[in-house]
């Protein structure tokens, strides 16, 4: 396939408008759609003021943030993705609505077409199985926050042939990241090694070990990790941290992976972290600790 030219972006959340920020300041065309349309225009207005501190901070020309935001379209109408070599799904971490986005992908792309998911856990040989095209489906999993983490998990689903693989990887290059590939195994590299870190400090505090403060600081100056791992399950969002919990239990079927109680808990509260004002922290309007 030749070089990519468009991309569409699937879900204007946290990690949709981050990979759309990457792909424009690549020098990419962008579709950003949401079944909320309002949600990807407000998703745009954001990335402008996210690039504007890039502009303050002398990281971007003010030149270069008009062109990023001039190559972002917001849509909410799926046949807008036709025109897309390439396209990013990044919708909430559930298997049953990848599934209906990639079906809907399958019948408004064209044939050779890449379909990348940006699922953490989910198993790529089973959504490429719901299209057309099992052997153009792929995972690219981006870490959070997307314009500031280097690395790209890159996941062949069993079908997915070496052309798809290659351009993959090449696209990540372009937007200056580091990828690594994983096997199709639920959690793939990284959340399998992350998501139970996270699991047992929600133990170690729901069964009085430690302050949130203390696990997170025991944590990152015992261990010499830049965050503490409940400050870090907050950023991610406690509902996809459980999500990703529960794909490990059930598909690994080790107790290991159980889901603690207390991170249950918290998603059944709503007080799924940062982009919710409250997690196991608080956080003001801006996602700034109160």
């Amino acid at each position: 396939m030749s070089e990519i030219q468009t991309i569409g972006v699937v879900g204007a959340g946290q990690m949709g408008r981050g990979i759309a920020q990457v792909a424009a300041q690549a020098g990419l065309d962008v579709i950003l759609l949401d079944a909320n349309l309002e949600m990807a225009e407000k998703a745009i207005e954001r990335l402008g003021r996210a690039l504007d501190r890039l502009v303050a901070k002398e990281k971007i020309s003010a030149e270069v943030k008009a062109g990023a935001l001039a190559r972002i379209a917001p849509r909410s109408d799926y046949n807008d993705l036709a025109p897309c070599d390439f396209v990013v799904e990044a919708a909430p971490e559930r298997e049953d609505i990848k599934i209906e986005i990639f079906t809907k992908l399958s019948e408004v792309t064209k044939t050779e077409a890449i379909l990348a998911s940006n699922t953490s856990s989910i198993s790529i040989t089973k959504i490429g199985a719901c299209t057309n095209r099992p052997e153009k489906v792929i995972g690219m999993h981006f870490m959070n926050p997307v314009p500031v983490m280097k690395l790209v998990e890159i996941v062949r689903g069993l079908p997915t042939d070496d052309a798809t693989y290659e351009t993959t990887v090449a696209l990540a290059r372009r937007f200056n990241k580091t990828t690594v590939a994983a096997r199709d195994i639920p959690g793939f590299i990284v959340n399998r090694v992350l998501i139970p870190l996270i699991n047992e400090a929600c133990f170690a505090l729901y069964e009085g070990l430690g302050s949130v403060e203390d696990i997170d600081v025991g944590v990152k100056l015992g261990l010499n990790h830049p965050m503490g791992p409940l400050e870090l399950s907050d950023l991610i969002g406690l509902d996809t941290c459980l999500a990703i919990a529960n794909v490990l239990h059930t598909e690994l079927g080790d107790d290991k992976y159980r889901p603690c109680p207390l991170l249950k808990q918290h998603v059944a509260a709503g007080w799924l972290g940062r982009k919710a004002g409250r997690g196991f922290y608080t956080y003001d309007a801006q996602g700034k600790k109160a």
